[in-house]
């Protein structure tokens, strides 16, 4: 039977019969732990997100700078070669040279779909740059212009034909 019951500490807690939620609770903290040792949650921009308190970002700018940012550094798709690691023990090495020949096999195959998506990611990037700087473009002009009317000066000159 499974139960949930509220908590002071965690706010609620789940177990049901037989299962000791403690110790699966521990378990997941543990492989947590062993994967950050090991790096797995190293890759910079799971840093540069921690790192980042969005809630604080002054102005939708900020935020538009920061997600264009962000974006500019994730469009790439990442394809050099890569380790290929077995945990099983039997017939770890046997998988492991299956494997690459798989990968040997497909990556003719792969490559040019990572090169047809880094295409597009980089064209959509730009697209999305542009945008965002003609709108900041046209939202400056537009203040100053309001400014003008509101303050009664007169508009500035337009340039003189040569």
């Amino acid at each position: 039977m499974l139960c949930a019951v509220m908590t002071e500490k965690a706010g609620f807690r789940i177990g049901a019969e037989g299962v000791d939620v403690d110790a699966v609770a521990a378990q997941v903290e543990a492989a947590v732990a062993e994967k950050a040792r090991r790096g797995a949650y190293d890759d910079p921009r799971l840093a540069r997100a921690r790192r980042a308190d969005l809630l604080d970002l002054d102005s939708s700018e900020d935020l538009a700078a920061w997600y264009l940012d962000s974006l500019a550094e994730a469009a790439r798709v990442d394809i050099n070669d890569f380790e290929i690691h077995e945990r099983r023990a039997r017939f770890g090495r046997l998988l492991v040279a299956f494997k690459r020949l798989i990968w040997k096999m497909l990556r003719f195959y792969t490559y040019r779909l990572w090169s047809q998506q880094n295409q597009v990611n980089e064209l959509l990037l730009a697209a999305l740059e542009t945008l965002e700087r003609r709108s900041r473009e046209k939202t400056a002009d537009l203040e100053a212009r309001l400014a003008r009317l509101e303050g009664g000066a007169p508009p500035p000159c337009p340039p003189a034909d040569e």
